[in-house]
């Protein structure tokens, strides 16, 4: 296969990959699993198997799609599984969500990475991307704490000459502490939270 048909080839799929993706959040938007609670947990929490599976691809759409803010997704992942099951849940789905927001970025460029990232955002972190180094530092602490837009600073990354072994290397290992204190937050304030989720 030559240069120019694997590259169509992945052109193809990745706008198959789009177009599912779209086509989910539409289907889970109807169904109104990123509005209402109640659906949400319908939908992921009558299954064993393919409830995690569901829940997992939901947190994948909403890091690359982002319709609902993170920590309501983080939320419902330990309201409904547990605080263990549900670390887990979303740490797969995030850490997914945010390899394939950093391949689209880098494949499609800035004029995506504009479109998705609202331009205060932009503007706001875009001195980050005129020092590699630095950037690399900034981005870590980033995803470490729960403190930044984590995924505009991922299709921001994808400008840089970071690799994605790298970015991935950063996602996996940073990742874990700003889900987990998000949940920390959670186990500590359950039922208010599920409260207010609810209603």
């Amino acid at each position: 296969m030559s240069v120019v048909q694997s590259r169509r080839l992945l052109n193809i799929i990745s706008l198959i990959g789009i177009a599912c993706s779209i086509s989910l959040t539409i289907y889970f938007y109807h169904l109104g699993v990123f509005n209402d609670m109640n659906s949400l947990q319908q939908l992921v929490g009558n299954s064993p198997l393919a409830g995690p599976l569901i829940f997992i691809l939901i947190q994948i759409i909403q890091v690359v799609i982002p319709i609902i803010p993170g920590g309501i997704s983080l939320a419902a992942g330990v309201l409904i599984f547990g605080p263990y099951w549900g670390f887990l849940y979303n740490y797969i789905g995030i850490c997914i969500g945010s390899l394939i927001l950093f391949l689209l970025g880098r494949h499609y460029g800035k004029p995506l990475i504009q479109h998705l990232v609202s331009d205060k955002v932009y503007q706001k972190y875009n001195h980050w991307l005129d020092d590699q180094s630095r950037f690399e530092k900034m981005f870590t602490l980033a995803i470490f704490f729960p403190v930044a837009p984590d995924d505009a600073l991922c299709l921001m990354a994808s400008l840089t000459n970071i690799s994605f072994k790298k970015y991935g290397a950063i996602i996996f290992l940073a990742k874990p502490a700003s889900i987990f204190l998000y949940s920390l937050a959670l186990l500590q304030g359950g039922s208010l939270l599920s409260h207010l989720l609810v209603h």
